[in-house]
């Protein structure tokens, strides 16, 4: 499939100085500089933006497993995921799959089938979809398999999660919706038990593990992150290991830490567009307006990333390329992907189309190709 060369004129474009009306070329799938010469699409009432960088998103979990044991084809499923991902606007997409204790679709097995179907479709599809491997560390037997897993697929962010639940462990009570997470995966409860109780008991020894790993890692280039921290205690040591993004940090100790620190500090959209995180934890859009967050990402909810921009335009918080950028040349900058994020010449050709009075996706350009297109605007592409 070949990039379009083309000059789009008559739009509303946000670059990276806000927002102009001057004419946008792109041509070998890069923003150019404006030339004369090219064929012409009048986009009159609708707004160009960058397109849409999600640096952590599992809302492709639904697609591969739409019921239990419906998952033979993932290369189908992920093929229906892209297609929702390319709907929404975006044109890179850090897809986060488990490697977990809790076994199903968070399973290590599951995880590989993942990783080998992404690796077949990539290059089949419109959008840049990456991998994301999240590790809960409490697994000391798979500190090896994941490193080889990681250089075997070629996946260049790693996030650490421990999702234990040591409080209900350490005082020997059996941990809530214990017996209903057992059978979805097909384990008895009792040896579920048994196997989260050993895992707690070996918490001791996860400090070396994550020193070896994280070094490990860190000389292969790999990103790193970690999830839900806490305390400034948690964020600090992630920082001594070399892990400088905090997703989703829990509370506003823990942001504060992580901007102390430089650490990049990743929010949820979902949280945003709520109104505040349904666990309880610190709220998204009080860290954007105090200047925290460096980027917005789905987390489970692809469509939450453009609403918790505009969420943020509306409340007079930020203007439109600055809470785009929150979404776009944000997160590249987190993922240190250099070549996109913003429509200035010489950028990947990644670009969203917007209706201007609704606000809805019209077309989405990757590379300078076609993703999604739908429309009106189609009609204006085509003639």
């Amino acid at each position: 499939m070949s990039a379009l060369d083309l000059r789009l004129t008559g739009a509303q474009v946000v670059r990276p100085g806000g927002v102009e009306y001057s004419p946008l070329v792109m041509e070998d799938g890069r923003v150019a500089v404006d030339r004369a010469g090219l064929r012409e699409v009048d986009l009159s009432g609708y707004t160009v933006l960058p397109g849409i960088v999600d640096a952590h998103g599992d809302g492709f979990e639904r697609h591969l497993a739409p019921r239990r044991g419906a998952m033979k084809d993932l290369g189908q499923g992920l093929c229906a995921a892209e297609a929702e991902i390319a709907a929404n606007g975006i044109t890179t997409a850090v897809l986060a799959q488990f490697y977990s204790w809790e076994g199903g679709l968070r399973g290590p097995d599951f995880a590989e089938r993942v990783f080998e179907a992404l690796g077949q479709l990539r290059g089949r599809v419109g959008t840049d979809l990456r991998a994301q491997l999240r590790f809960e560390i409490t697994m000391l037997d798979d500190y090896g398999p994941v490193r080889e897993m990681v250089a075997r697929h070629g996946i260049g962010y790693v996030v650490f999660n421990d999702h234990l639940p040591h409080d209900a462990l350490a005082k020997g009570k059996r941990p809530p919706r214990l017996t209903g997470q057992a059978l979805r995966i097909g384990r008895n409860p009792e040896d579920h038990l048994a196997r989260l109780q050993e895992l707690h008991a070996g918490m001791s020894e996860v400090p070396e593990a994550l020193d070896a790993i994280t070094q490990a890692l860190a000389e292969a280039g790999v990103r790193m992150g970690s999830h839900d921290d806490r305390t400034a205690e948690d964020r600090a040591n992630w920082v001594s290991r070399g892990v400088h993004i905090a997703e989703f940090p829990e509370t506003a100790d823990a942001v504060e830490a992580a901007r102390a620190a430089g650490s990049a500090i990743i929010m949820g959209a979902p949280n945003l567009v709520r109104g505040g995180s349904h666990k309880g934890n610190v709220s998204a859009a009080e860290m954007a307006m105090m200047g925290y967050v460096d980027a917005l990402a789905s987390d489970y909810h692809y469509p939450s990333l453009r609403r918790a921009a505009f969420l943020l335009v509306d409340g007079g918080v930020c203007d439109l390329a600055g809470a785009w950028a929150l979404i776009s040349s944000g997160p590249a900058r987190v993922l240190g992907l250099e070549d996109r994020g913003d429509l200035a010449p010489g950028r990947r050709a990644d670009l969203v189309v917007l209706e201007a009075k609704t606000r809805a996706v019209c077309a989405t350009i990757c590379g300078g190709q076609v993703s999604y297109m739908s429309g009106a605007v189609a009609a204006r592409f085509i003639g």
